[in-house]
């Protein structure tokens, strides 16, 4: 197989009973695209057979050529943060995409994100939920709501950076620039996304904020505790910040970047990006840079 345009990354922390449903629609999708793919299901530490079901699944279902599977696990229980970054470490693909295992923002609106990377208009795409919620269809619990609002409200208090939605699990990262970040990063749980937006942020990368459709699904793990201990990881992020621990990593990334922009069909586009993305976007895998 070739080296794949995309490693599509599903963290999975006791998600047995949805993951067989999940793959389901992963691959039937990816199935039908034109592009090299893989699928990587990262288990973090599970306790419910998680493992045993992605990898008899992957067993039974062979798949279209063009599509890879594997597994990846680890025990004790880390946290999602820890899953994504073994997830990136060892994805193929150009692009690594990280989509959460009950897919609360379709596998469909993967164009969304996958198109502004391989046209080369930006490093990294995240899924926001803020920007136009008409696209939400099934809205959380109001409690949650209104938490995830304030730990916003402090993200961009405490960052500078001005998204409206860095929460949703739905992101997207050139690897050939990304990856420094994701060797360098320390947060294991929820302040993850954060995290890996802020030293992408810091490194001068070309990020975007896109609308996707979302929908919350029963049996979220992301509780109104969990997101009490975000506010100490925003807390972790700024004293590393301060202490220097993330310069190497954002040094490595801002050299990955030059190399990048130095060919000469890179698009240099404003560090920070509000999405104005055509909803009907298509993917034309010989516009990515560095991709062969």
């Amino acid at each position: 197989m070739a080296i794949p345009l995309l490693s599509l990354l599903i963290p999975a922390y006791n998600e047995a009973a949805r993951l067989g449903t999940t793959l389901d629609q992963v691959l039937a999708y990816l199935g039908t695209q034109s592009y090299e793919s893989e699928v990587l299901v990262i288990d973090d530490g599970s306790a419910d057979g998680t493992v045993a079901v992605a990898e008899e699944y992957f067993a039974a279902h062979a798949g279209p050529t063009h599509v890879s599977t594997r597994v990846v696990s680890y025990s004790p229980n880390r946290g999602k943060g820890y899953a994504v970054r073994q997830g990136m470490l060892a994805a193929k693909g150009a692009v690594a995409v990280f989509s959460d295992a009950d897919l609360s923002t379709p596998i469909e609106e993967l164009p969304m994100l996958l198109t502004p990377i391989v046209t080369g208009d930006c490093d990294v795409v995240f899924g926001s939920r803020s920007l136009n919620r008409n696209l939400i269809g099934h809205r959380q619990p109001w409690l949650r709501e209104q938490s995830g609002r304030l730990f916003n409200l402090v993200v961009r208090a405490s960052t500078g950076m001005p998204y409206s939605d860095t929460q949703c699990g739905f992101k997207a990262f050139r690897l050939s620039v990304c990856r420094p970040l994701v060797e360098g990063a320390m947060l294991d749980r929820f302040g993850f996304d954060v995290e890996l937006l802020f030293l992408a942020h810091e490194a001068g990368l070309r990020l975007r904020e896109q609308p996707v459709r979302w929908n919350d699904v029963a049996g979220s793990k992301v509780s109104v505790l969990t997101g009490l201990h975000g506010f100490k990881e925003l807390w972790s992020l700024r004293q590393q910040n301060r202490k220097g621990l993330y310069d190497e990593a954002l040094n490595q990334t801002r050299t990955a970047a030059a190399v990048l922009f130095s060919q000469p069909s890179t698009k240099h586009a404003s560090p920070t990006q509000k999405s104005n993305w055509s909803r009907t976007p298509s993917i034309t895998v010989t516009g990515l840079l560095g991709y062969q």
